[in-house]
């Protein structure tokens, strides 16, 4: 039996692309960190292992796949007769554009009330800010608000053996770092750099990082390793290259299916 933590990367772009995944992180194969990616890299039966998702913002390309998932879901329940409730979670303003604006009747079938409403293949439950929360059985999540266009939390993934942070989709931000760091025992940051240095004023207004911006990020950050997702496909290479100025040793780009133990 399994014993620590387990990140298997799903997907891990800024984009939509050939070959390219949109973000997914799956936790010790039962706890989804975003949900881009979800039904186009796991199996039927991988996806049914699943019992909790935690979303950094409502964004399509980190929640679209979750349409998708309860859909599947959903007719694994009606065609076996079993099957257990999927709980997503996120900050209030998250879970509310949910509600809205994709599992509403119109854009998708609300699966928070079918196939019942007292039993329902979906949950939605609001995180409070920086209040730490147990998932599972060994996990414990703090969500943390960080600066982008639209409400939006990083993570901090713990057990009793490490952390792993999570930025979301942010620019500059401070408290996500000072929560980690006094934390300790983080293993890895997962930070977003979404644009080339070039597009400086665009990840301004946009609540993006570049390398440069995330070289001044560096300080702030936990002492290990930085590991970046959410390049933009179109900008991919001039992204890697324009980060390859950094510290090799520390920071690198993050590749859809890899996996990592600890």
């Amino acid at each position: 039996m399994f014993l620590g933590m387990k990140l298997r990367v799903l997907g891990c772009q800024g984009g939509s692309a050939p070959a390219r995944h949109l973000p997914g992180l799956l936790l010790d194969d039962t706890v989804l960190l975003e949900a881009g990616s979800v039904t186009s890299t796991l199996s039927l039966a991988e996806q049914l292992e699943i019992r909790h998702v935690l979303l950094s913002h409502a964004h399509l390309d980190h929640t679209g796949g979750l349409a998708y998932l309860a859909d599947n879901r959903c007719c694994h329940r009606l065609s076996s007769g079993n099957g257990g409730m999927l709980t997503v979670s996120s900050v209030a303003p998250v879970v509310e554009d949910l509600h809205q604006h994709l599992f509403n009747d119109r854009l998708w079938p609300d699966f928070s009330a079918i196939p019942q409403a007292w039993d329902p293949v979906m949950r939605l439950q609001t995180l409070e800010p920086c209040v730490p929360k147990s998932i599972g059985t060994q996990l414990t999540v703090i969500s943390v608000p960080v600066n982008h266009t639209v409400p939006t939390v990083g993570f901090i993934v713990h057990d009793d053996r490490g952390a792993l942070v999570f930025s979301g989709d942010t620019g500059p931000t401070d408290r996500l770092w000072k929560l980690a760091r006094d934390l300790g025992n983080v293993r890895a940051v997962i930070v977003e750099t979404s644009f080339p240095n070039r597009f400086d004023a665009l990840a301004e207004i946009s609540g993006h990082l570049t390398p440069a911006r995330l070289a001044r990020e560096l300080d702030k950050m936990p002492s290990c390793e930085v590991w970046v997702y959410h390049i933009k496909p179109m900008f991919h290479h001039e992204t890697v290259e324009d980060l390859a100025a950094l510290d090799g040793r520390r920071v690198r780009v993050l590749c859809d299916g890899e996996i990592h133990t600890w």
